[in-house]
């Protein structure tokens, strides 16, 4: 015996319209619990979604390509007897009417299904003799339907996620001929609003004697390089497409700032060398950022507007009474930024731990949702790789975010002679509406003091 049972697809944190990357499963195929079905790809990270039943793969109702979001059904699972006993404690059955099974799933979904799928007509009814089907009156349309012929066909570029917008919105950009792709949404989670597709249109009618790409700058002309000599083209990476079209925006909009500083660590790194000959520590790999991370967070506390975002209207600082700093991890794929949280309360050795954990699981693009939100401020570590110095950019909303280079053996004078010391460069990248050079000067001598004598740190 069986039970047909919805598999949704679960709380996925505070992300909208995620893209299915690659479809698991086949009907006919056979799951256990935790297999997975399909993998989603957020901003700066990937997740399978398990199947929580065992049993058979019946319907599937997704695609690869197809946006999803919390309570998006993935596929349909004929669930074993002993499955669906264990099930059945843990949450409702599904419904059997298909009207109470639409009003169930999220409206907007019902929503974007009905203005862009034609209306489907009732199945004629089945005959008393024929045996009953478990089967919804009204089957869900297959995904990613054409628009009907009617309206003109999207304008949206195919170089990156669907936008985040509702039917109604689309209609109105196909009316306007608007590309949905080129425009920033101001709703909740980038969505796109009526008045942001308005401006837009303004906005290009604006630029039409100067041209540009929707920022209000001259476009950069397009260049024929196979001229000179072969090349090739490949797409850019999806988290280099997202984080660079992120990184442009705070370019734009922050005024930036970049302080550079110095810090003796002389002292300081051959207390780090004494832990790693410690059998006590051996198994934790204690680097110098850990450090850092605690320099900045002493820092965030002296300091609040460090560790505040300025008001979108520009008028108020929004003051953080928490402490939480992403560290820039180096992948394949490009940067990402998990998220180190209260580290205000956390020693050198469990911030080193947890640092090691989260750079693997984002190297191996398997960071979840949440640890890549809510950080105060960012730190951008090259000193693995080399350099004398960079400017980072502010990662907007927050005001400020520290780089650090590769220390180097450099002559400082002691007093009576010149000795060789270890220099660690620091470049602190601020919101000049936000923190001024006075400040910002300041912050970076409270950090280079509390990195050349760590006892600080306890303070």
């Amino acid at each position: 015996m069986s039970d047909s049972q919805d598999i949704l697809v679960p709380d996925i944190g505070d992300f909208d319209s995620v893209d299915v990357i690659e479809v698991l499963v086949s009907p006919g195929d056979t799951v256990d619990v935790e297999s997975p079905l399909i993998t989603l790809e957020s901003d700066k990270a990937t997740m399978d979604v398990p199947s929580p039943v065992a049993g058979t793969v019946t319907e599937v109702r997704i695609a690869v390509g197809d946006q999803v979001s919390q309570g998006s059904l993935v596929a349909v699972v004929a669930a074993t007897e002993s499955s669906a006993q264990d099930t059945s404690a843990q949450a409702p059955a599904g419904p059997k009417d298909g009207a109470e099974a639409s009003e169930d799933r999220p409206k907007e979904e019902a929503s974007e299904r009905t203005a862009q799928a034609p209306a489907q007509t009732d199945a004629p009814p089945q005959s008393d003799s024929e045996a009953p089907v478990p089967k919804e009156p009204n089957p869900t349309p297959p995904p990613a339907p054409r628009p009907p012929p009617s309206l003109p066909p999207v304008t949206e570029s195919d170089s990156g996620p669907l936008p985040h917008a509702s039917p109604a919105i689309r209609r109105f950009a196909r009316e306007l001929g608007a590309d949905l792709s080129k425009i920033n949404g101001s709703g909740t989670h980038g969505r796109i609003l009526k008045e942001d597709v308005a401006q837009f249109i303004k906005s290009a009618l604006s630029q039409g004697r100067t041209g540009g790409d929707g920022s209000g700058l001259p476009a950069i002309p397009e260049v024929d390089f196979s001229r000179w000599g072969p090349v090739a083209t490949e797409p850019l990476s999806r988290i280099k497409r997202i984080s660079g079209r992120h990184l442009q925006r705070a370019w734009l909009n922050v005024p930036h700032v970049t302080h550079h500083d110095e810090a003796d660590i002389t002292e300081l790194d051959a207390f780090r060398k004494t832990l790693k000959d410690e059998s006590a520590y051996a198994q934790v790999r204690i680097t110098l950022l850990g450090f850092v991370i605690k320099a900045l967070a002493s820092a965030m506390k002296a300091f609040p507007t460090l560790n505040a975002s300025l008001s979108p209207d520009g008028e108020n600082l929004v003051l953080k009474h928490y402490f939480h700093i992403g560290v820039a991890v180096d992948t394949e794929n490009g940067l990402v930024v998990p998220v180190l949280r209260d580290v205000d309360t956390k020693g050198i050795l469990e911030l080193a731990t947890e640092l090691g954990a989260l750079s693997a699981r984002a190297r191996d693009g398997k960071l979840k949702p949440d640890e890549m939100q809510g950080g105060c401020i960012s730190i951008s570590s090259l000193g693995g790789i080399g350099g004398i110095g960079f400017t980072p950019i502010v990662n907007a909303p927050e005001v400020a975010i520290l780089g650090v280079s590769r220390a180097q053996i450099k002559p400082r004078w002691d007093g009576n002679a010149f000795a060789p010391r270890l220099i660690l460069p620091l470049d602190l990248s601020y919101d000049h509406r936000v923190i001024d050079g006075a400040e910002a000067a300041r912050i970076s001598a409270f950090i280079v003091s509390a990195l050349e004598d760590s006892r600080r740190l306890l303070l």
